[in-house]
């Protein structure tokens, strides 16, 4: 009599444990996640070109001039290439840390001096080229469709170098010297840098992020090594850079250290 009673119970003890379950696996799985980056580091490069300025030139080289009046300084265009490493602090803020090389620029450049009535024209022919080192600040203003403008500074050192500097000078006007043409060793000197960004960035995927920006960078001063004249007979003292600066173009790619995660285990419903 009593395995009469068992077996039945048994039955429906087992069938009452199954609904529970099978109710489980009929429920719809949750929606994807988009997978969130599992870090606020990122990686950068950067490309450009530069447009570049001196604020002056100079050097014992205009002692004893009268006025020396300047017509022409300049440089030419130049690429640059950087890497970096920033954090993002928030959706609004981030830094990073930059290295950069910027090639070379031909420079060209006229003075007139004026001395007792005589008149020295000077030409001058160089070159010019940097490594910059600095730690800057963005923030970000909002995103719109993926894009989103920030503004930045910085601040930093930039070593100078100048390179195969000439000086061809042609005396008017009764100089009993036919001129003083000079070339000067090449020299490098560390200098205060600072930087103002402004531009946009575009999301292309979660992690990797592409930049077109402006930057005013002013990098110091800049100084060539001492000269000699062509002959080798006279010694020159160096000449001076003083207040370089440059309005640059720069893209860039930001690449956000992501990892993502593996997807969650899929639930199997019966049959």
């Amino acid at each position: 009599m009593g395995s009469r009673f068992i077996i039945p119970a048994l039955t429906v003890l087992a069938a009452l444990m199954a609904i529970p379950a099978a109710r489980a696996a009929d429920m719809p799985l949750p929606p994807p996640q988009p997978a969130p980056c599992c870090s606020a580091w990122y990686l950068r490069g950067d490309i450009g070109f530069s447009n570049q300025n001196v604020g002056s030139l100079g050097g014992q080289n205009y002692a004893g001039f009268d006025s020396v009046a300047s017509i022409d300084k300049g440089f030419d265009a130049a690429p640059f290439y950087g890497l970096g490493i920033g954090y993002a602090f928030n959706n609004w803020l981030r830094f990073d840390v930059t290295g950069e090389y910027r090639g070379s620029a031909n420079f060209h450049g006229m003075d007139i001096g004026n001395a007792g009535g005589v008149i020295f024209p000077d030409n001058y022919s160089g070159s010019k080229s940097e490594w910059t080192f600095l730690t800057n600040a963005y923030v970000d203003l909002g995103t719109w469709n993926c894009i989103t403008p920030f503004i930045g500074a910085g601040i930093g050192v930039s070593r100078n170098t100048i390179s195969n500097f000439t000086d061809v000078s042609n005396c008017v006007g009764g100089c009993g010297n036919p001129g003083a043409n000079a070339y000067f060793d090449s020299a490098s000197k560390w200098s205060f840098a600072w930087a103002l960004y402004g531009g946009l960035a575009y999301q292309v995927s979660p992690n990797v992020a592409v930049e077109l920006a402006y930057r005013y960078i002013d990098l110091g001063d800049a100084t060539t090594g001492n000269g000699r004249s062509f002959n080798n007979v006279l010694t020159f003292a160096p000449f001076e850079f003083n207040h370089l600066t440059s309005s640059d173009v720069r893209l860039g790619l930001r690449f956000n250290c992501c990892e993502v995660p593996p997807p969650p285990p899929l639930l199997h419903s019966r049959g």
